[in-house]
């Protein structure tokens, strides 16, 4: 068993404390719609004036109102969906680790400026343990989680911080000099709980289970007792861990209020792909659908269409690009003799980015550590920095301008760069990832054969740094 990269202390000093910094200017960034003076329910009164005109809008005090968070209700038990698609009873639209969280950083606030600040404390360690994970990973190249632009824009926009934490902490676990079943069956545990948070990292089980199945390492990692080519039950071990994980977390809540567990999931699947949804459907597909000149009648009918059509075609096409990644990583493994379970993931991540029928801008966190640990040129990864800043500030200036009743051409072409330069590079991405594997050589996947000169790998980096 080969121990993953172990980058220089001070390197990963360096990348936790700017990844404090970053935390910091995100959270007085969203700090600037969130001040006195509170109206009766302890919104803030200048929220809904300047959220979008301003940039500081998140998720966490929006969401302040509207889930019996400020009335400090517990998730889910009393909780249901009405006929109208509107959560009641302390239901909130995310799965239920992810509604403690929410329900945890309420208690102590009586406005949307105090549970903004409590949530912020309780997301920002994950934060930084994830800024020292990918350290110890990646050394230097870590940095672009601490230092980049999304981490300051999002990491308080919604709760992403501790499921991307429990991404990859499976691949760090991974890492770890300890029997392959063992390390497999462990990170098959946190990203059960990942899928507890917000649902991707449950994907990745997949590529795990084809990881453990084959072997490991060049198929050399399996225990002495496997037969044959396969360890079939190192695999079912791993799948039966990530099962278990999910049905211990979900079952209390399922069992003790499941109408207001369900209803968490009825309200994502009865989502649609509207304006605030950023997705390729909206800005592609529906304008096959709606004309300006229809009538009130046709065009509501040309909507529930597109609707309908995206409602089918979104899932189904997410789980062909899963299915795509996993048979590309087959014939990866081929060459490369290991089966490259993170690249798959990554590109599963990219599929599901690119074909979900929404694509919130903090989803970009999501995508990052994948970012940092493959072996991506950095010319790619900061065109696709570039068209997240396209987006991630044009679409609430975008607002804005609607709101407004302004001319909004300018802002509506940020927005489409956004949409569209996410979506061909999350298309290259998808590929590139399989393809060219770990910049951590000590994980298995990358393929030394391929490896060139002209791009540092996370060995020279902290080789050079003094280790």
């Amino acid at each position: 068993m080969r121990s993953g990269v172990r980058a220089n202390p001070m390197t990963v000093v360096v990348v936790v404390a700017m990844a404090a910094v970053g935390l910091i200017l995100g959270y007085l960034n969203k700090a600037r719609c969130a001040v006195a003076p509170f109206d009766e329910s302890g919104r803030s009164t200048v929220f809904d004036a300047i959220k979008d005109s301003s940039v500081c809008y998140s998720d966490i005090q929006f969401l302040w109102l509207g889930r019996d968070i400020d009335n400090h209700i517990f998730p889910y038990i009393h909780g249901a969906i009405n006929s109208d698609g509107i959560l009641t009873g302390g239901t909130v639209e995310y799965p239920v680790l992810s509604g403690l969280l929410m329900w945890l950083g309420a208690i102590p606030a009586h406005t949307d400026a105090q549970f903004l600040l409590t949530s912020a404390l309780i997301l920002a360690p994950f934060g930084l343990l994830t800024a020292w994970m990918l350290g110890r990973m990646a050394g230097w190249s870590a940095l672009l989680w601490s230092v980049g632009p999304p981490l300051v824009m999002y990491a308080f926009h919604n709760w992403e911080l501790p499921v991307v934490a429990a991404a990859v902490g499976a691949i760090f676990v991974m890492t770890l000099p300890m029997p392959l079943r063992r390390r497999a069956i462990l990170a098959s545990v946190l990203l059960a709980i990942g899928f507890c948070l917000k649902l991707y990292p449950g994907a990745f089980v997949l590529p795990l289970i084809a990881y453990v199945v084959t072997g490991g390492v060049d198929g050399r990692e399996s225990v002495d007792t496997v037969r044959g080519r396969w360890d079939i039950r190192g695999g079912l071990m791993v799948a039966g861990a990530a099962i278990g994980t999910v049905v211990a977390v979900n079952l209390p809540f399922a069992v003790l209020g499941y109408e207001g567990w369900r209803a968490s999931f009825t309200f994502q699947s009865l989502r649609q792909a509207d304006l605030t949804t950023n997705s390729i459907w909206y800005w592609g597909l529906r304008h096959f659908y709606i004309d300006d000149r229809m009538t009130p009648d046709a065009y509501a009918e040309a909507e529930a269409s597109f609707q309908d059509v995206v409602g089918v075609a979104s899932p189904l096409l997410v789980f062909a690009a899963f299915a795509l990644a996993l048979w590309l990583g087959w014939r990866r493994a081929k060459v490369v003799g290991t089966y490259p379970w993170v690249a798959v993931s990554g590109s599963m991540l990219c599929g599901f980015m690119l074909l979900h029928k929404v694509h919130s801008p903090q989803y970009t966190l999501w995508l990052l550590p994948f970012l940092v640990l493959l072996r991506v040129p950095w010319g790619l990864v900061a065109a696709y920095l570039l068209v997240d800043l396209s987006m991630g500030i044009g679409v609430f200036k975008y607002f804005a301008a609607l709101a407004s009743g302004a001319d909004a051409n300018d802002e509506e072409f940020f927005v489409l760069v956004g949409v569209w330069g996410r979506a061909l590079l999350l298309v290259v991405l998808f590929v590139l990832f399989i393809r060219t594997g770990l910049r951590i050589p000590s994980i298995g996947e990358t393929d030394h054969r391929s490896v060139t000169s002209r791009r540092p790998t996370a060995t020279s980096l902290t080789t050079s740094s003094g280790q």
